[in-house]
């Protein structure tokens, strides 16, 4: 994507009333006016609270939000100019319960109140495969830490993704800690019975794995 592209996606995204684009010194000196009070200020009702971390483009959100319409979405991800492309859609197609938040997953705790959240979802997320980069895995023991902050007692994490080194290493981590595994699968389009809302929805890159048979791997579990 050419930097002048980019810059008109960042302009448009200001216009967004479903995008938001605190700087960190807002969040982190807890002087967030959203923090605690998503539902009541930007959606105006109740439901349940749902987050996809690093969501890309945005379309995992958007067709999560279209097939749940009583659950309110919000897509988190440091690159607005990719979000663009779903919050636009969401805008276009009258989603009123998908937004957008431009932010570093590392700062989840400032951007949301304790326990404001109902579950979470981290689809492909990149593995981090070198052992330097452990600190940067979205499922790593300090991350788990922060998504129990925010999520209610009874809060639900998703790991959707093609790596099996990712799977792998998520479940092991889990039943070290002791977390509870509600269900897991390490190829769940070729299995029975696997959750319709983790095989309705696909990424562009999803089905790009699909057709080269790349089995796509998902953890549905509870932090405890």
């Amino acid at each position: 994507m050419g930097s002048k592209n980019k810059l008109k996606r960042f302009k448009e995204n200001e216009t967004f009333e479903n995008v938001f684009q605190p700087s960190r010194d807002e969040l982190v000196d807890q002087t967030y006016p959203l923090k605690g009070n998503w539902n009541t200020t930007f959606f105006k009702n109740n439901n349940p609270l749902v987050l996809e971390l690093g969501c890309g483009k945005g379309e995992y959100t958007v067709a999560l939000a279209k097939k749940f319409p009583n659950k309110n979405f919000i897509g988190i991800d440091i690159k607005g100019a990719r979000f663009w492309r779903g919050a636009k859609t969401a805008i276009e197609e009258k989603i009123p319960n998908a937004a957008f938040l431009r932010t570093q997953i590392e700062l989840i705790e400032y951007a949301f109140a304790e326990a404001e959240v109902d579950e979470i979802w981290i689809t492909f997320p990149d593995p981090q495969i070198k052992y330097k980069r452990t600190k940067h895995r979205m499922t790593n023991s300090e991350f788990l830490k922060r998504y129990k902050t925010v999520l209610k007692p009874n809060g639900v994490m998703n790991l959707k993704t093609d790596s099996e080194f990712m799977h792998g290493y998520t479940l092991g981590l889990l039943h070290g800690e002791g977390h509870e595994v509600l269900y897991a699968n390490h190829n769940v389009y070729k299995q029975e019975g696997s959750p319709e809302e983790v095989t309705s929805i696909q990424t562009y890159y999803e089905s790009q794995y699909l057709k080269e048979d790349k089995p796509i791997t998902y953890i549905r579990f509870k932090i405890k």
